[in-house]
């Protein structure tokens, strides 16, 4: 970090620059750049995102950033050489917000503060409304001379006192954030709405004071009061759901342990903190307690609650060899495990990442909605202004309020939540499901896709196999003796692999002794679609994976799923697998059919077992034997054919695949790059969330063209009526609160 950084940034350089919020990216020419992700506080739309935005990408050294009004969080990208984060806060704060590091014990003092402001601005305006309606009542309801016009100025200084609260405190969001547009020179939404506020109270103020006056005697205290309090209110509900998400994420953070029991080569359990575990670390889990980190039971059999992860509300039965996730439960007994993954390599840490990175992002369809609403603002104004012109000939009495009510009543918040709440409230009902969006526009793709593309082996099979025997290659100068020495050779190369037959491998024990202590594999590599290969202390070369890569004559009838494992000259062994369909397979291949999809099997098995599965599942093709460029080639002539592509898959050779296709998904136990290529990750490995997934995607589309339709309509009756004078402004800001409202509820229908 450079010493240009500011005070400003309370310690963020130091404390959060380099972990927690900030990971860095290396770079073809040997640099790194730094992504930082910054919680926001002051944001109220879309207009301010953009403020935000460009404040943040005229700081030299920002490559890029993304920042979300409804997620109230900025990513950026910066190279660390030319600023600081203590700089990118002090850009935020000079556009008039303020922010902290992600993940910072200053977040939640930050949305504390937030919240208490906003509660009290909305308290404000409501009591105070509340006491110029009582004042402005005995004008309503007498006629003619009924009220002596010495009373009615003093109600009317009252109701003046009464309403500078409201200025000086309730309405300041919208004043300085109309300030703030104005001096970047960009039209934000709050600008008419300040300007409608503005206008009124000081026409209202004139008419007090001067009621012989250009604004004549009518005073509208009580509907500039009533509009700060209804369009507050409205603020104030977004702002509670909005910081409901981030305390979400952060009780899900909280819930893995700081610290944990580590087992020592002595054998005794001694606490240390869980940032400290490392890969291959034994670890005593007590009962009650959550996982500090990924990895492997290796002693006693308990049940995990995994609902936080998952959404499964039933603990899931965990025996010695099978998986453990940082922050599921152990609900049953005391048991050991051995780290595979801690601290930011965890598999919460990651659907943290994926959740916070969906959330920032600026769906395509409310970009189009932000490029609308700017022509819009300035047709507002034009139209208030000509409004104001033209009754001013007429009545000139009415024409300042024609043109607050015209101010008021159009402003777009409404057409700028429209989209957003409604992809944010799916991303929120899919992610209690146990499916992570990492991009948020995947939901708009998903809704119009033609044809599924499902890879077999861990996705529609389950991915816990079971080794039914092993054979002696015919040809080979393998002993009999020997089986069980090259079993436990082959197994320890299975554990460098995510594939569901290499796992299943890793796992199974032979007959005689498990592997040598002092086994080592040098030069490991995986040949995607192929198996793995590496070198022995020796310098032999050896293979593990399909009879090609290993070179073993393959038997085409079988329908078995195998393994072969050899040197470079020929294969020793072969492993037989018992492979089944997931449970929910058959029911949810035939759901997707009898929605429209076209479902084609894509395996790299044998024809015949692959044929074999297919026939199972129902689906309406089978390609087979399919490579990584086979398969690549086929998504990508469907779609040279016009059709959506919709892809799912698990293993590091669907990769490719996974990012070609229209929408994508990965399974959550599948390879690490499958699942960063993937547009989302199923967690709980269930095909019925595909289902699920596509029948919110189709509702989600439909939510957001019902909250488009409703803002045109709104827009098209009120506009006229506030035209026509028959709007007064407090009905205009109470329409425009209510409008508001009902985009966000209807789009909160989408979250149950």
């Amino acid at each position: 970090m450079n010493s240009a950084s500011s005070g400003t940034g309370s310690g963020a350089d130091d404390a959060g620059g380099r972990s927690g919020p900030t990971r860095w990216l290396p770079q073809a020419d040997g640099s790194r750049l730094a992504e930082t992700g910054l919680r926001i506080s002051g944001m109220h739309c879309a207009a301010c995102a953009g403020l935000i935005e460009a404040a943040l990408r005229r700081m030299p050294g920002v490559e890029q950033a993304d920042v979300s009004g409804a997620a109230e969080r900025a990513t950026v990208r910066w190279r660390p050489d030319r600023l600081a984060i203590g700089q990118l806060i002090d850009a935020v704060r000079s556009a008039g917000y303020d922010a902290v590091p992600e993940g910072a014990a200053s977040e939640r003092d930050l949305r504390r503060r937030e919240h208490r402001a906003a509660l009290w601005r909305w308290f404000v305006a409501a009591f105070c409304a509340m006491q110029v309606m009582m004042l402005a009542t005995p004008s309503y309801l007498v006629s003619g001379d009924e009220l002596a016009p010495d009373l009615r100025q003093l109600l009317n200084w009252g109701s003046w006192v009464m309403s500078l609260p409201v200025m000086g405190l309730s309405a300041m969001p919208f004043l300085s954030g109309a300030w703030r547009s104005l001096r970047q020179r960009r039209l934000g939404m709050d600008v008419p709405v300040a300007l409608g506020i503005l206008v009124t109270f000081v026409a209202s103020s004139a008419a007090t004071f001067h009621p012989s006056g250009w604004f004549g005697h009518e005073v509208y205290f009580d509907s500039l009061t009533m509009f700060v309090s209804f369009l507050l209110g409205a603020r104030y509900l977004e702002l509670r759901a909005r910081h409901r998400a981030a305390e979400q994420l952060e009780s899900a953070l909280e819930s893995v342990p700081r610290s944990a029991l580590r087992i020592d080569d002595d054998g005794v359990a001694r606490p240390v903190p869980a940032a400290q575990l490392q890969r291959d670390d034994r670890v005593l889990v007590p009962l009650g307690q959550a996982f500090p980190a990924d990895g492997e039971l290796i002693e006693g059999a308990t049940a995990a609650d995994e609902s936080l992860l998952t959404g499964e509300p039933r603990p899931v039965d965990k025996a010695p060899g099978e998986r453990v996730v940082a922050g599921s439960v152990n609900v049953m007994a005391p048991v050991k495990m051995r780290v595979e993954r801690a601290g930011d390599a965890t598999t919460l840490h990651a659907v943290m990442a994926l959740m916070r990175e969906a959330a920032t992002q600026r769906p395509a369809l409310a970009r189009e909605a932000d490029r609308w609403a700017a022509p819009f603002l300035w047709t507002v104004l034009l139209l208030a202004a000509g409004a104001a012109a033209l009754w001013s000939v007429f009545d000139p009495a009415r024409a300042v309020w024609v043109a607050v009510a015209v101010l008021i009543v159009t402003c777009p918040c409404a057409l700028t939540l429209a989209v957003p709440s409604a992809l944010l409230a799916a991303a929120g009902a899919l992610a209690r499901r146990g499916v992570l969006l990492r991009r948020i526009d995947a939901l708009e793709a998903l809704a119009c896709v033609d044809a599924v593309y499902l890879d077999k082996t861990g996705t529609v099979t389950e991915d816990t196999l079971g080794l039914r025997s092993v054979h002696r290659v015919d040809g080979s100068s393998t002993q009999p003796g020997d089986v069980d020495r090259l079993q436990a050779m082959a197994a320890s190369l299975a554990r460098w692999s995510a594939h569901p037959l290499a796992r299943a491998l890793g796992q199974a024990r032979p007959r005689g002794d498990s592997e040598p202590a002092d086994w080592r594999w040098h030069e490991v590599r995986e040949v995607a679609g192929a198996g793995l290969e590496a070198r022995a202390p020796d310098g032999t070369l050896w293979r593990l994976g399909s009879s090609r890569h290993v070179g073993a004559p393959a038997d085409e009838t079988s329908a078995t799923a195998s393994l072969w494992f050899g040197t470079s000259s020929g294969a020793t062994l072969r492993f037989d697998f018992d492979e089944k369909l997931r449970d929910d397979a058959v029911a949810a291949v035939s759901a997707l059919r009898a929605s429209g999809l076209r479902v084609t099997l894509l395996s790299g098995d044998r024809q015949s077992r692959a044929n074999a599965i297919g026939t199972q599942l129902g689906v309406d093709a089978v390609i087979a034997p399919a490579t990584p460029v086979l398969k690549l080639q086929v998504v990508a002539d469907a779609q040279r054919a016009g059709q959506r592509v919709w892809m799912i898959g698990d293993g590091v050779n669907d990769a490719p695949v996974l990012a070609r296709a229209d929408v994508s998904m990965a399974m959550g136990q599948g390879a690490a790059l499958a699942r960063q290529q993937a547009d989302a990750v199923i967690l709980r490995d269930q095909l019925g969330e595909l289902v699920f997934a596509r029948t919110l995607a189709r509702r989600t589309m439909a939510v957001v063209r019902q909250n488009l339709w409703w803002a045109a309509l709104y827009n098209a009756v009120c506009v006229p009526l506030a035209l026509a004078g028959w709007l007064p402004p407090w009905a205009a800001g109470l329409g425009m609160a209510a409008s508001s409202l009902l985009v966000i509820s209807n789009s909160l229908r989408l979250a149950r």
